[in-house]
């Protein structure tokens, strides 16, 4: 992967048009691990359905402005950012589905992100967007203001079956709007390595579409699910569980930085 501008965050769309495949889980875990180092992060919430946002602790109906006044030319990026002791945050709110709708019509609409986002790349070490469960014009945005894509997998059979489409749309992007964006690679997530078919299926993806691994499993937890309850990332709720420590060296990868040789044997389960 090319170095980023060192005097620019890092932007990163955490994207895959299936749902439930931890994507949100993914966004969050990242910045939270980020923070962890000493980093700052900002986790722009591209998601009508504002999964990030009520993953902090934040009712999307009593904030304002949201990402829906950024899309409709009525706030800038930076009027929205909310603070958390894990990450900032850009929220979203349900209406935003409706300016996915009005930016259909609009002149250069698969850039409206990226403008938003340069004031704000220098105050960052890394932006991340949690992106839609749909390939439309939010999802579009986030990957043409990105530097790189990261694509959450569930380790189960239909689970890749939007790879390939996936991909397909990234390769548009590349050509029309973002010659720049890379794919970092996948994220295998809800991962159960007991299983014959979980492995099997990994190792299926990563021969079929020869993308990288850019970090361990992601091992299944129930601390996942709790972690929301209480408004924070797994390295609020439960750093010690092997998938806080995957998503740890997931984030070191990905932002090219040393990894943490425990978090390693942790990750895998020793």
């Amino acid at each position: 992967m090319s170095p980023v501008a060192s005097d620019q965050g890092l932007v990163v769309a955490v994207a895959n048009q299936k749902g439930g495949v931890a994507k949100t889980t993914t966004t969050l875990s990242i910045a939270g691990a980020l923070t962890a180092r000493g980093l700052s992060a900002l986790v722009v919430d591209c998601d009508p359905q504002a999964c990030a946002t009520f993953g902090l602790g934040f009712d999307p109906d009593a904030l304002d402005p949201t990402l829906h006044e950024v899309v409709a030319g009525d706030a800038g990026l930076a009027d929205t950012v909310v603070g958390h002791p894990e990450t900032d945050l850009a929220p979203a709110c349900i209406d935003l589905a409706g300016a996915e709708t009005a930016l259909l019509a609009r002149t250069g609409r698969e850039h409206v992100l990226t403008s938003a986002l340069a004031p704000l790349r220098a105050a960052y070490d890394a932006i991340l967007l949690d992106c839609p469960p749909s390939l439309g014009v939010l999802t579009l945005n986030a990957l043409t203001a990105a530097d790189r894509a990261l694509i959450p997998l569930q380790c189960e059979t239909l689970s890749h079956r939007g790879v390939a489409q996936l991909l397909d749309t990234i390769a548009d992007v590349q050509r029309l709007t973002n010659p720049a964006l890379e794919v970092a690679g996948l994220a295998p997530v809800l991962y159960d390595g007991r299983t014959r078919h979980a492995r099997a299926v990994l190792a299926d993806v990563t021969e079929r579409y020869a993308l990288p691994l850019v970090g361990p499993p992601v091992r299944k937890s129930v601390r996942f699910a709790e972690a929301p309850n209480r408004g924070v990332t797994i390295h609020g709720h439960d750093p010690t569980v092997p998938g806080a420590a995957a998503y740890r060296v997931l984030a070191a990868r990905l932002l090219g930085l040393p990894v943490d040789a425990e978090d390693e044997e942790r990750a895998a389960g020793r």
